[in-house]
């Protein structure tokens, strides 16, 4: 499916100050530089349309969230999630509302180059592109290759949690991790809402609602490096 282009996005993005325009020159620098506190980094790679992130934010203030999306008219939605409308008809970021959250529109290949080693305690993967033919693995955010760039990034006790409804994908990220000489999965389902244990505080997407409610089982696997 196409995506359709939205011609205000970059335009409302430029004016936010929640939208990091220059996310390179924080690598290393994100609790001093941006959040301005200690408070453990976590990120969302694909946001989407914002709705999981956005609820974290206000459940737990006292974690830093990033939200990563790659295309300005899908992480706008995001942001007018965020933003208020003015007496005017226009938008503006609430600077007083959640202020623990940040976006970046970035492509998640150039994660080692915006997050220094040791610096995002924890990544959300939720309902992923499958990237379905087999010559495009590579860029599944579930890959080998993804999994070494999060390593790059992580602290030593850092995790990975991913979702998905998509069994084929989440097959394929099982063979990838119980291959690997560098990570292992520490916790798996393939019916994540019937398990009482995994699904306890789960914080559900708009994609998860939507497969969720067609009866589609979602899986869920949480990745930790080996000891």
């Amino acid at each position: 499916m196409r995506l359709r282009n939205i011609p205000r996005a970059d335009s409302v993005l430029a004016a936010c100050p929640f939208v990091i325009k220059e996310p390179y020159k924080y690598c290393g620098k994100w609790n001093t530089d941006v959040f301005k506190n200690e408070n453990p980094v976590h990120i969302e790679i694909g946001m989407g349309k914002g709705q999981f992130l956005l609820t974290l934010a206000a459940k737990n203030p006292q974690i830093n969230y990033i939200g990563i999306e790659r295309y300005s008219s899908v992480l706008l939605r995001a942001v007018e999630r965020l933003n208020t409308p003015l007496s005017d008809g226009s938008v503006s970021c609430a600077d007083d509302n959640i202020n623990n959250i940040r976006f970046l529109c970035v492509d998640a290949a150039e994660l080692p180059q915006i997050f220094s080693s040791g610096e995002v305690s924890l990544i959300y993967l939720n309902f992923s592109d499958p990237w379905p033919k087999a010559r495009h693995a590579r860029r599944r955010l579930t890959s080998k290759e993804y999994f070494t760039r999060y390593d790059a990034i992580l602290t030593a006790d850092g995790l990975v949690e991913f979702k998905t409804d998509n069994r084929n994908l989440f097959d394929f990220s099982v063979e990838q991790l119980q291959t690997s000489k560098t990570w292992q999965i520490i916790a798996c389902t393939y019916d994540l809402h019937q398990d009482s244990l995994m699904n306890t505080g789960n914080i559900m997407t708009e994609y998860e609602a939507k497969f969720s409610s067609l009866g589609n089982p979602i899986c869920k696997l949480t990745a930790a490096r080996l000891p």
